[in-house]
């Protein structure tokens, strides 16, 4: 899968668009497909690991730990761990994943709530498609 990954803290020079392994999901966690990813301010604090208080409070000291960027997203759930309930495979779903959203597919533990995923309930008749009829 492509995802935008960074090995060093720095500007967005320091960003490369690579080819890495889909993630393999444990128990606890939920694979989707990435539809849309959020870029904020903290995305910038992750990439540049400024204030370096963001270094010692797990995101690594010496280099990012989580290689992939991003955290926001939006998605499908493609597959699930053995211990989830709340999801299953064809779930749209928005949240956070710590282990990094710029890629195709992102991966996220079930109980990472409240900022873990939420599923998408919307009226019948309407799906998360950009165009008319998609659905």
């Amino acid at each position: 899968m492509k995802a935008v990954v960074q090995d060093v803290y720095g500007s967005a020079d320091t960003l490369r668009l690579e080819d890495i392994e889909v993630p393999v999901i444990g128990d606890d966690e939920v694979l989707v497909r990435v539809r849309a990813a959020g870029v904020d301010p903290g995305v910038w604090h992750l990439m540049t690991g400024r204030p370096y208080l963001v270094r010692v409070m797990g995101m690594g000291v010496r280099r990012p730990k989580v290689p992939v960027k991003g955290r926001d997203l939006a998605g499908v759930v493609e597959a699930v761990g053995g211990r989830v309930t709340r999801f299953r495979p064809g779930d749209e779903v928005y949240g956070v994943s710590i282990f990094g959203s710029f890629a195709e597919y992102a991966h996220s533990r079930r109980n990472d709530a409240p900022r873990g995923l939420h599923q998408i309930r919307l009226p019948n008749g309407l799906c998360g498609r950009p165009s008319p009829g998609a659905c």
